[in-house]
């Protein structure tokens, strides 16, 4: 392998030449070149390359090299990443998963003394286990990646295949027993005492049982309580109009799995707030599984855009002790609003509890999430008054990122509601008084707020990430920081210049008294530490370290900056090059895209060789790939992400187009003329749209399980971004005209490969083959896959081997090798 001289930077000087390896200083310097946008040159030390896999092998020894880059095979060789942080019991401690050399180490951290230590002894843990189980364990893979703490801590309790293992941390005594069932369905209260379930569309409450003794097999949707102590709460409940639950969908009947109800307890253990589904007259929709013998049929309910019914729910207030149900007095609402209404960590994200539990606080979304509003309710009789209330002509958010929980709480005894806006045309937040009056605006400024991390009621102070604060840096990186509830005292405790802007996602302790940040970028590998209440560092848990994956020949993906279709705008994206990148050679480039609008194609802006895999592989096979955010992406300003409101037909293309443009005038070696472009869901109905509309820039186009036209999508996504359905019945049309790509069939000039799964209940088939029904009527060559009994994912190798196939043959003009096999290996790493 070839060495190249390493670029370092002194703190006191400019940068400097030291030798090391390769690969790092060849995608450094392409990167530079990229920001500084001037071309390759001949003779520069980029120049010199990696030996070819294409100059001295087949075909099949490129697919070789470039499955190794896969994200379930690159994922693994990330040294150092480390898992969430998992909170233990009465204090500020947790422990985490972080990846070695061949397996996991397990690390307890105890922020309060600032100590990083291996929980248990992964030799001694796996001898102990092969001596209960009378089988060989090896220390260095230990056969799991997560656990309960259970004894008080003293031992820990986990699954391997169809045995339990219950190990003490002290004497690593193991007892192994029968699998557990998961207790996902069951719901336990804060006391201990309870958990609640739903049992035949009603809720239920039983005592609390140690999974040790736990024997039944529980599904998803059902379960039937132990005998002797379970006690009904509901009676009311019916198939579509039932407590907790929607009516499941198909996937959910083929492989049955236990689900979480919609519910939350009171903090002292008295009531339950649980939703109450209703799904009577909303239309369904079918499937088909045909691989049985007896094909079999499912039918679910699926709302669409312009439905005159579609789901919705009540909220109610259930009292354990008095067996009484009382009914929130206010309209019911969509049983899904993006971002306000769902779940996130097995937790109803939108309603919060408060005076011990006198006191119940809701957020209330319209149809098209229009308007969103608090509620607080008096659990006792039901009745119910709004506080705050936003509303928009697109849409209303309560977080920007869609991953994360809505911005808001009440503190201070009910004396201020923190409330998250973009009523100023940036994500901003807002305290109210306990009437609803504004108080004031606590931030302001050309940025947006992130996420409340934590807010300290005793300091009036609230933690929270924030976007878009310094100028110069990709204003999708998220930052830390603190501020007063008046609005006065904003500090920065992470993202400064010191940690070359990196993206800073935060897990608060439950106590708010320490923080740990995940540091990252694309292009740089993670490190974890801990951080207390002014941001000090307090330790270090993980570093995430590439180097056996830059010894294959790997490398990070290289981040630039380009203007948008206005020519303003600044837009960001990655690329990526093959290892034997030849800058005087022309490479064909292929896009991958994801439209969003609550999200962009480069997804979220943290470092992932597992998540990033697809694109680095694609690359190795001959490829320059690229990932583009454009205007409508969201963590900007509300101008920004509204710019396609209401013509999802967009997609951002013109963004992208102009992007690949100025970076095709900067570096010569992309060829515009042999452009290719794929995506998934989203990004198969956006790069179906690309090849149609521009058919002169865009030759080949890969496609998979697209919503080709969100008149068929469902009725919450297609009318949050496209708006309330208005039909012309004079002109025989609606305000969704504008995205629908089967009335594009006629334009079809290159290559077009669909792909659907004929079980996915998300995305349903029917768009994929509506739209495959319209190429034929319009006499188009293309190609269409179904595959069987698939649901919407899709992520399995044939589905990448097809699409390298088709690329390679169709912009590469490179015969592919025949049935390639691609393994998949199950990943948790990178």
């Amino acid at each position: 392998m070839f060495t190249f001289p390493v670029l370092t930077t002194s703190p006191s000087g400019p940068a400097s030449l030291t030798p090391g390896t390769g690969r790092r200083m060849m995608m450094q310097l392409i990167g530079s070149i990229l920001v500084a946008s001037s071309a390759l040159r001949p003779g520069d030390a980029v120049a010199q390359t990696l030996e070819s896999v294409q100059s001295t092998g087949s075909a099949e020894a490129r697919y070789q090299q470039a499955e190794r880059y896969l994200g379930w095979n690159a994922g693994p060789l990330v040294v150092g990443s480390a898992s969430s942080p998992n909170w233990m019991e009465g204090g500020n401690r947790f422990w985490v998963r972080v990846s070695g050399e061949e397996g996991h180490d397990f690390l307890r951290v105890d922020p309060d003394r600032g100590q990083v230590a291996p929980l248990f002894d992964n030799a001694r843990m796996a001898a102990a286990m092969s001596m209960a189980a009378d089988t060989a364990f090896d220390p260095v893979k230990l056969p799991f990646t997560t656990f309960d703490l259970v004894n008080a801590e003293a031992a820990i309790a986990f699954q391997v295949g169809e045995r339990r293992f219950t190990c003490g941390l002290a004497d690593y005594a193991c007892v192994v027993g029968d699998t557990v069932p998961d207790r996902t369905a069951f719901v336990r209260s804060p006391d201990g005492e309870w958990e609640a379930f739903i049992h035949e569309h009603d809720l239920w409450v039983r005592p609390w049982v140690d999974n040790s003794v736990l024997s039944e097999a529980l599904t998803d949707s059902t379960v039937s309580p132990l005998a002797g102590d379970s006690v009904r709460l509901t009676t009311d409940g019916e198939e579509l109009w039932a407590y907790g639950y929607t009516a499941p969908r198909p996937g959910q009947l083929v492989r049955p799995r236990p689900q979480r109800p919609v519910l939350q307890w009171s903090p002292d253990s008295r009531r339950i707030a649980v939703q109450r589904m209703d799904e009577r007259g909303v239309e369904m929709l079918p499937l088909y599984s045909s691989t049985s013998t007896r094909p079999k049929g499912y039918e679910y309910p699926y709302p669409l855009p312009g439905d005159s019914i579609i789901g919705s729910f009540d909220v109610h207030v259930v009292d354990v002790a008095a067996r009484t149900n009382v009914k929130v007095d206010y309209e019911p609402q969509p049983y899904l609003v993006y971002g306000t209404t769902g779940m996130m960590d097995s937790t109803w994200i939108n309603v919060k509890w408060k005076n011990g539990g006198d006191r119940l606080y809701y957020t209330h979304g319209t149809r098209g999430g229009k308007r969103i509003q608090l509620m607080e309710v008096d659990p006792a009789n039901g009745d119910a008054r709004l506080l705050v209330r936003d509303t928009m002509y697109s849409y209303v958010e309560l977080n920007l990122d869609i991953r994360d929980k809505p911005n808001w709480d009440v503190v201070n005894g009910g004396d201020d509601i923190i409330w998250f806006s973009e009523r100023d045309g940036w994500g901003h937040l807002y305290r109210f008084d306990r009437n609803g009056n504004l108080k004031n605006q606590i931030t302001r400024g050309p940025w947006t707020v992130g996420t409340i991390q934590h807010i300290d009621e005793a300091q009036e102070r609230i933690r929270f990430t924030a976007r878009g604060t310094r100028e110069g840096v990709n204003p999708a990186l998220q930052a830390f920081y603190s501020v007063r509830f008046d609005g006065t005292g904003l500090e920065r405790l992470a993202g400064g210049i010191a940690e070359a802007g990196a993206d800073h996602a935060i897990s608060p302790a439950p106590s708010g008294s320490f923080f740990v940040d995940a540091m990252s970028r694309p292009d740089l590998p993670s490190r974890v530490v801990v951080r207390d209440r002014a941001g000090a560092e307090v330790a270090q848990v993980a570093r995430a370290s590439v180097e056996r994956l830059e010894e294959m020949g790997w490398s990070l993906p290289i981040p630039f900056t380009t203007k948008a279709r206005d020519g303003i705008s600044d837009i960001h994206g990655l690329m990526y090059l093959p290892s034997d990148f030849d800058p005087e050679k022309r490479y064909p480039v292929i896009e991958h895209i994801y439209p969003g609008p609550f999200i962009g194609s480069v997804g979220f802006w943290t470092f992932s060789a597992e998540g990033r895999g697809d694109q680095r592989a694609l690359a190795e096979l001959g490829f320059v790939v690229v990932q583009i955010d454009h205007m409508g992406s969201p963590f900007r300003s509300k101008r920004f992400q509204d710019n396609y409101f209401g013509n999802m037909g967009d997609h951002g293309l013109p963004d992208h187009m102009a992007a690949l443009k100025e970076l095709a005038a900067r570096n010569p070696w992309m060829d515009l003329d042999r452009v290719g472009i794929y995506g998934h869901s989203g990004g198969g109905f956006a790069s179906t749209a690309a090849i149609l509309q521009y058919p002169d820039f865009y030759k080949v186009a890969v496609s998979t399980a697209g919503n080709h036209d969100n008149r068929t999508y469902h009725a919450a996504y297609g009318e949050k971004y496209q708006g309330i359905m208005v039909r012309d019945t004079i002109q025989g049309t609606d305000n969704y005209a504008n995205q629908v790509n089967f009335e594009m069939a006629e334009k079809l000039e290159g290559k077009l490969f669909l792909m659907t799964g004929d079980m996915d209940d998300n995305v349903h088939p029917a768009m994929t083959y509506r739209m495959a029904d319209a190429l034929i009527r319009a006499n188009k060559s293309f190609d269409f896959l179904i595959l069987p009994d698939r649901a919407h994912g899709l992520n399995e190798p044939y589905v990448v081997r097809r699409r390298w196939d088709y690329f390679l043959e169709y912009l590469l003009g490179v015969t592919p090798p025949r049935d390639y096999l691609i393994r998949r290996v199950e990943s948790s790493g990178g």
